[in-house]
């Protein structure tokens, strides 16, 4: 039975309390900064200094209007949810591929592999000889596998699915073997069920890598038809390129409502993926112990 807390340990629970919420203040307020911002009358909003509490002036949604007329922002989702579906799902089948032979008791200089992907994690060519590589050597400039096949599979990811799958009693394999399964029925029909949650983990931090991704577009995508929605987001944030988006607007509005449609592309970038995260984030905990822990 635990007993009450002395008055020492009660001012360190009030204390990690009052932290907890400070930093749950300091990680929602610019999300929902954006979210009143946007929502503002612009003209109040450029008159607006420091924090904001709620939407300044009347609410409108013109600021999303505009973001949603604006035929890049649709053509960049497009794209986007293409590099997150068709990378996410590429990304794992070859990490699940690699994970599993390197998990396996009998594979030739597994070791020495092993020492050969990890040292990739801390050296590289850098970023000219990388650009050389895509854009020469793999003929891939202006070309949407740009995005996808260089990072087919992730050095950190492989090695959490692969202490994953080695955590995967042995009886179990052995089991399959003696019903005559092979290496990819066990993989499939034993691996696999039992590593779910550490799969959902390296799901989602491919998926949002995909998601966030920017910069490798901004080296190789010449043809704005593939731009996906970050590298436009950029542009309308870094660039101010509103100009599209606020032609119906008279010259004294422009500057103001441009700001408003900055933030309002903000949150439809954001919005998709915070509404997945929820759904996957019970698995996190759970994935990255059994990812990182051998029995």
């Amino acid at each position: 039975m635990i007993g009450k807390r002395t008055f020492s340990e009660q001012i360190v629970f009030a204390f990690i309390i009052l932290f907890m919420i400070a930093l749950m203040i300091v990680t929602v307020y610019p999300l929902l900064y954006a979210v009143f911002a946007s929502l503002s009358n612009p003209a109040d909003l450029m008159m607006t200094r420091g924090a904001i509490l709620k939407p300044v002036g009347d609410v409108t949604l013109a600021a999303y209007q505009a973001v949603m007329d604006n035929p890049m922002i649709l053509v960049g989702y497009r794209n986007t949810l293409f590099y997150v579906i068709v990378g996410t799902g590429l990304n794992l089948v070859m990490t699940v591929l690699g994970a599993y032979a390197l998990s396996r008791k009998n594979v030739m200089f597994k070791n020495w592999i092993m020492l050969g992907i990890v040292f990739t994690m801390f050296f590289g060519g850098g970023l000219i000889p990388r650009y050389l590589l895509v854009s020469q050597t793999l003929n891939l400039q202006d070309n949407p596998l740009a995005l996808i096949l260089p990072g087919a599979v992730g050095t950190m990811n492989l090695i959490i699915l692969r202490t994953a799958f080695e955590t995967v009693p042995v009886a179990l394999e052995e089991a399959a073997r003696m019903d005559g399964a092979n290496d990819l029925q066990i993989l499939w029909s034993v691996i696999i069920p039992t590593s779910l949650p550490a799969l959902a983990v390296i799901t989602l931090f491919y998926a949002v890598a995909h998601w966030n991704a920017w910069f490798d577009a901004m080296l190789f995508l010449r043809n704005r038809e593939w731009y996906p929605l970050q590298l436009i987001l950029r542009e309308i944030l870094i660039s101010g390129s509103t100009a599209t988006m606020t032609s119906g607007a008279s010259a004294s509005d422009v500057m103001p409502l441009g700001e408003t449609i900055k933030y309002a592309t903000i949150i439809v970038a954001t919005v998709p993926i915070l509404c997945i995260y929820p759904f996957v984030q019970r698995y996190f905990v759970k994935g990255v112990m059994i990812g990182a822990i051998k029995e």
